[in-house]
């Protein structure tokens, strides 16, 4: 595969597969379980630690080994090629196809808004599937199925070009942010509230705050967070179409997680500041977001924050379709996917693996399943997540002597003390949301036996 990801492109493929709708949404329900705005910077605060130790550990995985297939591959040499296929399943059953369903289908959400015809509730098909079951296609999943499609296609062509969509999808994501922090503190200083939030902090940091503190619930609280700042680790995926990625991965890493956090914890503070507790909680599809813009812009709100969060799912969209795609290539290359997916076309693009990540994506989209699944996702993703951080250690000790480009600054406190923190969220999921954690434990052991039936298959071939 032809390297041609410079520095900027990879950098703008972090920030624009990180960069959704999730951050203009998932506060209502955090701060409706967590209960003040303290502790709802303070659990984005936490995220974003979280996010920069991990990107942090991944740049040394990735300088280490700069392949095509990255996480993958990361896990498959520390541990296992078991481990290494469970990390690949689980990405195309929900990790990557999930995310990319449920993004399509929240630029359609916001479509319905400026165009009604979309709306949800336009129902176009339905049929009864049992008689407790109706399956409904709605304008807006036919519209995230359009959506998928065609950027599906114009990812078989040059690489380059589909970094240049996404960079020019990316910068306009970054300006909306901006553009939502400015409005926010506008209306703010135009309406003497800014002194107000700041007693409120302070107040909530008394001492009565670990007396109500629950640690459980507070790290459960934290799934809408770190769903809206995962993906960042799709670059790894690409690392092979990469210029000179012993340094640029690391480097992208951190610049490109650090720049998106620090906005997503500013624009938190401006939602706390601008709006209520009991705005934010009760926010109509708890779209924070659209009630700030309405409250400086008046009904014109709405309306702008559709057309910023169209923009802003759309690049999401692509970022994750090109990056996904590598990974199951890699797969099919050593025999565990579809044999087709390996096979680069005239422009060097997995066309084959794009073809079947964009159709069980747009499956999901019709199943309506997407929603559940990436309530699972976070679950699973923290798994792997702690495993590759792990694989840290694990090949410093299988391969000491190792060219390492870029080592992870406080080895090795820096990445234990990410594993420590993600075990306790991972613990807080099965105690406070059991079904959903146990659903996604449930849907990665599955590829275990997946694993051998194809590995059984390859041994008899060969």
């Amino acid at each position: 595969m032809n390297k041609k990801l410079n520095l900027l492109d990879s950098i703008m493929l972090i920030m624009g597969s990180m960069i959704g709708s999730g951050i203009f949404i998932v506060s209502a329900g955090m701060l409706t379980e967590i209960g003040t705005p303290t502790m709802l910077i303070l659990a984005w605060v936490v995220t974003a630690i979280l996010t920069i130790f991990a990107a942090l550990s991944y740049g040394e995985l990735a300088a280490l080994m700069p392949k095509a297939g990255g996480q993958y591959v990361y896990l498959k040499e520390a541990y296992s090629p078991l481990f290494g296929f469970l990390y690949g399943w689980t990405l195309f059953t929900i990790i990557q196809t999930g995310t990319i369903a449920a993004v399509a289908v929240g630029f359609a959400k916001f479509t319905g808004v400026i165009f009604p015809v979309f709306s949800e509730k336009n129902i176009l098909f339905s049929w009864i599937i049992t008689n407790s079951y109706t399956l409904n296609i709605s304008a807006a999943q036919l519209l995230g199925i359009v959506l998928i499609t065609l950027l599906t296609i114009f990812n078989f062509g040059k690489v380059k070009h589909a970094a240049l969509l996404q960079n020019v999808f990316t910068i306009a994501k970054i300006a909306s942010l901006l553009f939502i922090i400015f409005a926010g503190l506008y209306f703010i200083l135009t309406n003497n509230q800014v002194l107000a939030p700041v007693q409120n902090l302070s107040t909530t940091l008394t001492l009565s705050t670990p007396l109500t503190f629950n640690i459980g619930i507070f790290a459960a609280a934290l799934v809408g967070s770190i769903f809206s700042a995962d993906a960042w680790n799709n670059i790894t995926f690409t690392a092979g179409e990469i210029e000179n990625p012993k340094r640029n991965l690391p480097l992208s890493l951190l610049i490109g997680t650090g720049s998106v956090l620090f906005l997503y914890v500013l624009i938190n503070f401006i939602y706390i500041n601008a709006l209520s507790i009991s705005e934010i909680q009760h926010a109509e599809q708890s779209r924070v977001g659209t009630l700030l813009l309405q409250k400086v812009f008046g009904d014109n709100g709405a309306i702008i924050m559709a057309v910023l969060i169209m923009v802003s799912t759309f690049g999401c969209v692509n970022g994750i379709i090109l990056s996904g795609s590598r990974v199951y290539k890699v797969m099919a290359d050593e025999g565990m996917f579809f044999k087709q997916a390996s096979e680069l076309n005239k422009h060097q693009s997995p066309q084959k693996s794009l073809i079947y990540q964009g159709i069980w994506a747009s499956i999901l989209v019709i199943s309506g399943s997407y929603g559940d699944l990436l309530d699972y996702v976070v679950f699973a993703v923290l798994i792997f997540y702690i495993l590759t951080v792990g694989a840290v250690f694990v090949l410093r000790k299988k391969l000491p002597n190792a060219e390492r480009p870029y080592r992870v600054i406080a080895y090795p406190i820096l990445p234990a003390a990410y594993i420590i923190m993600a075990i306790i969220i991972c613990v807080s999921l099965l105690i406070f949301k059991t079904a959903f954690a146990f659903s996604g434990l449930c849907l990665v052991l599955l590829g275990v036996p997946v694993y051998y039936i194809l590995k059984r298959k390859n041994g008899q071939n060969n």
